[in-house]
């Protein structure tokens, strides 16, 4: 993680990451199954995943992935920023066996009096250019300067 990136660095249309997850496997999932307490079997048992639910394969879960984004986006905004909004959707399964790339755009900035705001779209795709989990995110970085954006986060009046 880096310790600063200040509002002023960052434009329009910069990419932030991105960041590569995978290949995944069975004891990949299993272990974050395991950590929380998810014990569908779309996760690990694959006779029943592709029998009875009749699914592709064992699913990446849904939750390890919205770690890979928040991940990509603290990495990125440092110890002196703020992820502030976290939006995404899913709309396509992963497998076991695909290799995942995170990445965010800036799509805007704002000035609030405290800190700058940037506006990112947000995804994960596979090795085949699949997007799964398109989204949007908000994150708060500090003025060139100034003082990291506060802790606690206090959310700006207007946005």
């Amino acid at each position: 993680m880096r310790e600063r990136i200040d509002f002023e660095e960052v434009s329009i249309g910069d990419d932030v990451g991105p960041l590569c997850k995978g290949p995944f496997t069975t004891p990949h999932l299993m272990r974050w199954s395991a950590a929380m307490e998810n014990w569908h079997k779309i996760h690990y048992d694959r006779p029943f995943t592709t029998e009875h639910d009749k699914l592709p394969g064992l699913l990446i879960n849904g939750s390890l992935k919205q770690q890979f984004i928040a991940q990509l986006l603290k990495d990125w905004a440092g110890r002196a920023g703020w992820v502030w909004k976290v939006n995404f959707q899913f709309r396509a399964m992963n497998l076991v066996g695909e290799t995942l790339t995170i990445w965010a755009k800036v799509k805007d900035k704002r000035e609030t009096p405290a800190y700058g705001l940037i506006d990112l779209d947000v995804g994960i795709r596979n090795e085949k250019g699949v997007e799964s989990t398109p989204g949007s995110a908000v994150v708060a970085l500090p003025y060139r300067g100034r003082d990291p954006v506060p802790y606690p986060f206090i959310p700006p009046a207007k946005t």
